[in-house]
């Protein structure tokens, strides 16, 4: 695998990405059509009217990703350059599935006020802002901070995205398992970015906020514990419980956003009746999906693995997100349109899935139930349901700044973008 990616990484044109031109350049008049003199006219229609930017450049369909490199894809503090492979990879995920245009920026800041003034000098450039790969607990005010100074959509996909697709996932296996959202026990291992966000999501399905029950690096976070970051006040519980297998016994949902290895058979044992498991610590997971299975084989369990059933995985949220938000105009992407995603995820999981999906992933049939909790990733009608809902969420809660034509029209319009990929989404292990 290593010497394959770093050839495939390397292969001339290096990298990932590319800039292509949109507009022909065969000739001298393209040519002064494209810059000078021609380029003049649509600067001095957008310095009278600034939002022509959106009719007369790429803005509307451009997505900065940008990080400092505190946190990159579960390698930790490795710098803003070693995270640019990554950034490249996400911006191929943006225009496979979406057909969203992306500059990564890799800054070399890590002071987190000097951070966001960078970023917010950016904001003519871009129509949305993809935060990616900072650590907490910077992030949280860096995309706080970010996200009311600036009139385009701010995401930290690390916190968001993440509690999208679990969301997704916990709505289906309720319906599954029989339980309610207000009745279970949930122990979240982790208490980074992705982890508060995922129990802010919970609660707003139902799940009670005295119920989550988080642990950080020094266990479970509780009434005794002293100096923690002001992220982590909302989720001390009194309690006497100090360690993971301390709090495990009847818990009906684990979720662990944190390393490999930490869940034992034993503890798995002592969870309640049906119980669900979203162990997405990557690339291994908290327990091993078969482990955990032959411990409880009334389990639901999903993992951030593509080789096993149920993978929790990002790139099921935020190109849509980010289409959906785009094509409205969104100022933000509030809570709204974050619940749109996970619900439409939830019942596009529901619907029969056309065979050329389960051929992509070898399978016979792929229906609703406990080893099919969310959509494939490689599912290309995700699009055409997360889109939509994200855009329409926008509009009815006002935060739209063009029309939004009807969902029969958008989709229509979402088809002609994906028609005018260059490549089809290939059945690649994503």
């Amino acid at each position: 695998m290593k010497n394959s990616a770093l050839e495939y990484h390397s292969r001339f044109p290096k990298g990932k990405t590319k800039v292509v031109p949109t507009k022909p350049t065969e000739n001298s008049y393209d040519l002064s059509l494209a810059y000078s003199p021609g380029v003049a006219y649509p600067c001095l229609e957008i310095e009278k009217q600034p939002d022509l930017v959106y009719e007369y450049t790429n803005r509307g369909n451009l997505v900065g990703i940008i990080t400092n490199g505190t946190a990159i894809l579960g390698l930790g503090n490795i710098g803003a350059s070693a995270g640019k492979p990554v950034m490249e990879g996400k911006a191929v995920l943006f225009k496979k599935f979406a057909g969203i245009d992306v500059f990564d920026i890799e800054i070399n800041e890590t002071d987190p006020e000097k951070f966001i003034t960078i970023v917010k000098a950016l904001e003519p450039t871009f129509g949305g802002i993809n935060l990616e790969d900072i650590r907490a607990p910077e992030c949280f005010h860096i995309e706080k901070t970010l996200d009311e100074s600036m009139k385009i959509p701010v995401f930290h996909d690390d916190q968001h995205g993440t509690a999208i697709i679990s969301t997704a996932a916990l709505l289906n296996s309720l319906e599954i398992t029989g339980k309610k959202a207000g009745n279970i026990k949930v122990v979240i291992n982790g208490a980074g970015a992705a982890a508060i966000s995922i129990a802010e999501m919970l609660t707003h399905i139902g799940v009670k906020h005295e119920s989550i029950f988080m642990l950080d690096s020094r266990g479970v976070i509780n009434h005794k514990r002293t100096n923690l970051h002001e992220s982590k006040l909302p989720f001390v519980r009194n309690t006497e419980a100090e360690t993971l297998a301390d709090i495990f016994p009847g818990t009906d949902l684990f979720i662990g956003v944190s390393v490999a290895n930490v869940v034992t058979e034993a503890m798995v044992k002592t969870m309640a009746e049906k119980p669900i498991m979203f162990a997405l610590a990557n690339p291994d997971p908290e327990i091993p999906y078969p482990d955990a299975k032959r411990a409880r084989p009334d389990l639901i369990m999903a993992t951030g693995r593509s080789d096993y059933h149920n993978q929790v995985n990002n790139v099921l949220g935020f190109p849509f997100i980010f289409r959906g938000a785009l094509d409205v105009r969104a100022k933000v992407v509030n809570m709204e349109m974050k619940l749109a995603a996970a619900y439409a995820l939830s019942e596009l999981t529901k619907l029969p899935v056309p065979i050329e999906v389960s051929e992509a992933y070898n399978e016979k049939e792929i229906r609703f139930g406990a080893d099919y909790i969310i959509p494939k990733p490689l599912d290309a009608r995700v699009l055409y349901h997360v889109a939509p809902a994200v855009a329409e969420a926008a509009v009815k809660t006002g935060v739209n700044q063009v029309e939004y034509p009807g969902r029969a029209a958008y989709v229509k319009f979402l088809e002609s973008i994906m028609a005018q990929q260059q490549e089809p989404i290939s059945a690649l292990e994503i």
